[in-house]
């Protein structure tokens, strides 16, 4: 092969398929039956190399071994999983065919068995540093001849001995340093964050929600919270790498092995338990295990009566010391203390707080008010019996959060209350992360960004495992400074602590910032993952609809979304109407079908009432046209007064401008035009919603509005060159 291939984000030189095994075998120490067994399943690949539906089970049953032997025996040879290697031997294959074919890069995509040419573009500009349209263009280093050829062990005997001996003789000298090279750039690439200590990759570990094995279900709640403490204690630790427990979740009743698990969940060790309840003892079982080897590394069985916390959160923190203790992590003084902190001394509040919890989950998934009601009377009643235990604070803020968000929004003590909370919790544990992390949001969203961001640290440096906080702070970089590059670090620094529902919505941002500040490929590509993770095509098909229409492409961009009404009926595609001219009929359907799904939700229609109201005037409803207008004009300047989050105010005063605008009103259009017109960078989406809006059709000739219109887009200019010298100098681009 002649070109660069990229592992670990480093390059390591022009190498044929040949010398890319050699690299996975030397790296990983490698015997001669798994260079044979690499060889085998290469050859698999490569006969099924057009096939796009041939994935992991196809490669198990071809090979005549199990799902899980597979899984299990290519994470021990190169830390890969299945469809990892899959996909790197199709854009080695792809690299070699774009270098010596004569077909287009379309072509060589639906070849190779990639399902479409833009997703083929983006993984192999991931895996190889460059877009497959320059291959061509890049000057090869090291040429050898039958390229590709696919091996085998009768074909390495006919290659003479003397070329065998420099081949590998040279390549083991190389790949020795580069060797020494990967391991300095993983370690110098996973340094702490902001000044943490180093997440070791090698100390990953993911804790799995605990099995009940009692007949008594509603006993749940009690291996839920220990399996949350041990997951707490195990996050302060700096040196390691834990997934949140939100991503564990999905392998609750799971019948997936521990070498699944952990390769879907990117971890090197997983922490099992289970329990049993007799009277009012509780025997516990729980056990470090190594997925690449499925060995049980450490396990104890504890035996605890539900009577005293000290004993029950002391068992908690030895098990996470005996864990860290395995994985030669160092705890610090201050890790120890967060660890060993007893909350609360009293059983009966430690039971409430339990038990508030586990409601409050509920709540989270159906929004149900009786479940929100039981969770905030038990967290009540656990402060009633305690009022120093700051958890039963927290608890409260969140479930408070999440049911009134919306609904207080105008309000002025809008979410005062969380914040209160947050405060007494911190009165009594100033170590306590997730009250840093509630103030945090309540500055963000009270548009305080510089408080906010002085609370997401401290969160973090308490926990540095803490990936909502990444995902927070992402938010805030961009819609504060339009700093994209810090927003994009955080987003990635997040992604790494997170799988499922989680790790799709960290996706799903990510794809979104990148397509703000223009990088379309690497947008399609994270929009994809975190549609491969989900398999929600509704949410997929909206994204590629966003980006067609950043693009410009309304008519495909509407394409996109009347697919996704085919799906999902509530979707909405008020913003395509509101920009393409015509399609009157179905701009004014879809906006009373938009009303009425706001109306179920309780959603307010914040930025979508003028929208809502251009679509009646178009259908001739200028009296319901009217009562949009005046409620687009209510919503913002009501968001502006009351210094709601920074990105909303903006946008609230790109709004007021457009509908004084389409109104008639030119000075009050420009007043608030001018004033959007302050930040530091605009997106993508809205250049492009600039240039066409048709609520700026009264003025958009004018030289007053053109010359705003051009300072808004150098300033989109000057962000995009600034991330991309970013990515270059990641070598992510």
């Amino acid at each position: 092969m002649q070109e660069c291939i990229k592992f670990n984000n480093f390059e390591l030189g022009h190498l044929s398929l040949v010398c890319y095994q050699l690299v996975l075998i030397l790296m990983t120490d490698a015997s001669s039956i798994d260079q044979v067994f690499i060889r085998k399943l290469t050859d698999i690949v490569l006969a099924n190399l057009g096939n796009a539906d041939f994935g992991v089970k196809e490669l198990a049953h071809e090979s005549g071994i199990s799902l899980y032997r597979l899984n299990r025996r290519l994470r021990s040879i190169n830390r890969k999983t299945t469809r990892q290697f899959i996909q790197e031997i199709r854009l080695l294959k792809a690299l070699e065919m774009l270098q010596n074919e004569e077909c287009n890069v379309s072509e060589i995509a639906y070849m190779t068995g990639f399902s479409s040419p833009s997703y083929f573009n983006s993984c192999f500009h991931e895996f190889f540093g460059y877009p497959p349209g320059k291959v061509k263009k890049r000057r090869p280093e090291l040429r050898e001849e039958n390229i590709f050829v696919p091996v085998n062990v009768e074909q390495v005997n006919k290659t003479s001995s003397w070329r065998r001996f420099l081949f590998i003789s040279g390549g083991i000298l190389v790949l020795t340093g580069l060797v020494y090279l990967v391991y300095a750039v993983i370690a110098g690439e996973n340094s702490g964050y902001e000044g943490n200590s180093v997440i070791n990759p090698e100390k990953s570990i993911a804790v799995l929600p605990f099995r009940n094995l009692s007949e008594d279900i509603t006993d749940q709640y009690v291996y839920d919270g220990i399996m949350e403490e041990i997951f707490n204690s195990l996050a302060k630790i700096h040196q390691l790498r834990v997934i949140s427990h939100t991503s564990v979740e999905q392998y609750r009743n799971t019948t997936k092995n521990i070498s699944e698990i952990g390769g879907e969940l990117d971890v090197n060790y997983v922490v099992e338990g289970s329990g049993q309840k007799f009277g009012s003892t509780f025997r516990l079982r729980v056990q470090l295990i190594e997925v690449s080897t499925d060995k049980h590394v450490w396990a104890k069985s504890y035996q605890q009566r539900m009577k005293d916390t000290k004993r029950f959160f002391r068992t908690q923190s030895r098990i996470a010391k005996n864990i860290a203790s395995e994985l030669r992590a160092t705890i610090t003084p201050d890790e120890k203390r967060l660890i060993e902190k007893v909350p609360t001394a009293n059983i009966a509040v430690l039971n409430l707080y339990l038990k508030a919890n586990s409601y409050q989950k509920d709540t989270e998934n159906i929004r149900n008010d009786s479940t929100y009601q039981t969770a905030v009377d038990l967290y009540n009643a656990a402060i009633a019996m305690d009022s120093t235990f700051a958890r039963a604070y927290t608890g409260l803020a969140f479930a408070y959060w999440n049911r009134y968000y919306y609904e207080t929004y105008f309000e002025k003590n809008y979410l005062n209350y969380c914040l209160s909370l947050a405060e007494k919790a911190i009165e009594y544990d100033d170590r306590l992360d997730e009250a840093y992390f509630i103030k945090g949001e309540y500055f963000r969203v009270t548009g305080q960004p510089e408080k906010a961001l002085e609370n997401y640290d401290k969160a973090l440096e308490i926990n540095p495992n803490y990936y909502q906080v990444y995902l927070e702070k992402g938010h805030l970089f961009a819609s504060l400074s339009g700093d994209y590059v810090k927003a994009l670090e955080s987003y990635h620094k997040g992604l790494i602590l997170v799988q499922g529902d989680g790790r799709r919505r960290l996706l799903n941002d990510l794809a979104y910032d990148y397509l703000c500040v223009g990088f379309i490929e690497k947008a399609k590509y994270y929009y994809h993952e975190a549609y491969v993770l989900g398999g929600n095509k509704s949410a997929y098909l909206n994204n590629l609809s966003w980006i067609e229409f950043c693009l410009g492409n309304f008519e495909q961009a509407l394409t996109f979304k009347k697919q996704q009404l085919e799906i999902d009926s509530t979707t909405s595609s008020l913003l395509n109407y509101s920009v393409i001219p015509g399609h009157d009929r179905e701009r004014y359907a879809n906006a009373e079908s938009y009303v009425e799904g706001s109306k179920k939700s309780g959603v307010l229609t914040l930025q979508s009432s003028h929208r809502i109201g251009y679509a009646f005037w178009q259908a001739g409803k200028k009296r319901e046209a009217e009562y949009y207008f005046n409620q687009q004009i209510r919503y913002s300047e009501e968001s502006i007064k009351l210094n709601r989050i920074t990105s909303q105010r903006k946008v609230a005063q790109y709004d007021l401008a457009g509908t004084y605008a389409f109104l008639g009103d030119k000075a009050k259009a420009y007043l608030y035009l001018e004033e959007a017109n302050k930040k530091n960078v605009y997106p993508l989406w809205w250049i492009t919603l600039l240039k066409n809006d048709p609520m700026f059709s009264n003025i958009r000739n004018e030289d007053r509005f053109k010359k705003i219109e051009r300072n808004m887009e150098s300033k989109y200019n000057a962000e995009h060159e600034r991330v991309r010298k970013w990515l270059t100098g990641q070598g992510m681009l």
